[in-house]
């Protein structure tokens, strides 16, 4: 399968979900992004790692980095390869005594591990074509604070009455505003629909 490389361009506080975070991640050579909705201690980790904080005890993914390195294993790259009911699936993949393995994992896991193995981060293409995003205007890496907004109770039922052409304008209005977890529930509705 063809792969696309991906860089992170930023991370931000969800608007919906209180203690969660938007990771962006960007197409190389391309205009894509893709928003991944993580965790807090995930969104931490990969921001501490990205602005090289050392801390005084290992983090989680500090201390797998050190224990994979004292048996001589290196993360090689990561692999978005799946994308099923608004989850990310991911797999780490190394080399032991010339062999490959391949081991799934959570989607900020493995970039959490990525950043510390200074490896690539991939997603097959027709991953990135079905949910990738153009945004506009978001410069490499940054960690952006937003301001939450009150929870929605079923965010896909909120648009499931809309028509498709408003559909296009919302996601616009999103992708500007910086709502990129709004601007995924609102891609993943316009693909359902493309595919009936």
């Amino acid at each position: 399968m063809d792969k696309v490389e991906l860089k992170i361009i930023a991370i931000s506080s969800s608007h919906s979900q209180t203690g969660a975070y938007a990771l962006i991640l960007g197409e190389v050579g391309g205009n894509r992004k893709l928003p991944i909705i993580i965790g807090a201690f995930e969104a931490q980790s990969i921001a501490i790692a990205i602005e090289g904080i050392k801390t005084t005890r290992p983090l989680t993914h500090d201390l797998f980095k050190i224990f994979l390195e004292t048996i001589n294993i290196k993360i090689t790259e990561v692999i978005i390869y799946k994308y099923s009911n608004r989850i990310f699936f991911s797999k780490l993949i190394f080399f032991k005594d010339n062999k490959k393995y391949e081991i799934d994992s959570r989607t900020s896991d493995a970039i959490a591990l990525a950043v510390r193995f200074n490896c690539p981060i991939y997603i097959y293409v027709s991953i990135l074509k079905s949910t990738g995003i153009i945004i506009e205007g978001i410069s490499p890496y940054s960690t952006q604070k937003k301001e939450n907004t009150p929870n929605k109770n079923d965010k896909e039922d909120e648009f499931a009455n809309i028509p498709t052409k408003k559909l296009n304008e919302l996601l616009s209005i999103a992708i500007e505003k910086e709502n990129y977890e709004k601007a995924s529930v609102i891609r993943d509705e316009i693909n359902r629909r493309k595919i009936k």
